[in-house]
């Protein structure tokens, strides 16, 4: 089939790639968010997946929005059959649905229909979930609410990190993406409507979210933690700045800490919940880089009565993949 590929971050270069390499689909096009700032002189980036793209000479389309007349009219010079999308970043208009014959495919990062939405890796971690994976599905005008296509499932580790397991799912997600798009091709898949129940929502997750309570269990802050880093990362306060939570550990048999106060050994830090204490195992405070929370802790020195939380100002939005 021919194809147009939509994606923008990192996660979608491996679906690309994989669609390039399969041999049985023409890429014609790429479709990508616009060149967005970055770094400290907010220099104009291409994407991950407009310069993958580059590389492997496709065209590289970056409407300002997919309704726009002048991308909706190229789209249809291209005539592409199907238009698979990972991770593209912005919502396809029906105008723009209905121009490929077997219209758009997303590969999403849940078992639709759970965690609908923005951040559906991180909100499984934050729940506590112990199994998720990926899925396609066709794109209609509803969030994540299109007919499933297929499906695969992974196991979420102890100490997996968002991170840790899109990676995972974005190249496992790969390889069911081009099934897919060969399954569309000859005729042999179908797509079967998401069932009414099991439904959940995955919203993006704002700076505040990802702010620790330490009144809540133990469990609660590892999961956030993990779910948050690495975007848009787990914080908290200490004299009046935000601390950067990059990794801790769970230590179930101390539970003399009450929520926030901090207990400081030679190698270990520790921070009391609403149940036993976490060790505080790397650390990142404002406007240095992340290190070891022992080498934060000497640096600092922390008085006795000193404790986490209190109050600090708030940024915006921060968007996760």
């Amino acid at each position: 089939m021919k194809l147009v590929f939509a994606g923008t971050p990192e996660v979608a270069v491996p679906a690309l790639d994989a669609l390039i390499a399969s041999g049985r689909h023409e890429v014609a096009a790429v479709v990508t968010r616009p060149d967005a700032p970055a770094g400290r002189g907010r220099r104009l980036v291409a994407s991950p997946v407009a310069e993958r793209a580059e590389e492997a000479g496709i065209e590289v389309l970056k409407p300002a929005r997919p309704r726009d007349p002048d991308f909706q009219a190229r789209l249809r010079e291209i005539g592409p059959d199907c238009c698979p999308v990972v991770a593209y970043g912005a919502l396809i208009p029906k105008g723009a649905l209905d121009i490929p014959k077997h219209g758009w495919v997303n590969l999403h990062f849940s078992l639709l229909p759970a965690w609908r939405g923005a951040a559906p890796v991180q909100q499984s971690i934050m729940a506590g979930d112990q199994v998720t994976g990926a899925s396609t599905f066709r794109i209609e005008e509803g969030l994540d609410t299109g007919p499933v296509f297929g499906i695969l499932t992974e196991e979420i580790r102890p100490t997996d990190t968002s991170g840790d397991l899109l990676t995972r799912l974005a190249f496992a997600g790969s390889g069911l993406l081009v099934a897919t798009m060969d399954g569309i091709e000859d005729g042999t898949l179908r797509a079967v409507e998401q069932p009414a129940d099991g439904i959940s929502l995955a919203p993006k997750i704002t700076v505040e979210d990802a702010r620790v309570d330490w009144n809540a269990p133990a469990m609660r802050a590892d999961r956030l933690v993990r779910g948050c880093t690495p975007a848009p990362g787990a914080w908290t306060v200490f004299r009046g700045e935000r601390l950067k939570l990059v990794s801790v550990g769970l230590v179930a048999d101390r539970t003399d800490l009450k929520p926030g106060d901090l207990s400081v050994a030679k190698n270990n830090v520790y921070v009391g919940t609403g149940s036993h204490a976490v060790e505080l195992l790397w650390v990142q405070p404002q406007g240095k880089k992340p290190m070891k929370a022992a080498d934060w802790a000497r640096g600092v020195r922390i008085a006795p009565g000193e404790r986490l939380g209190g109050g600090a100002d708030v940024g915006g939005g921060a968007d996760v993949g």
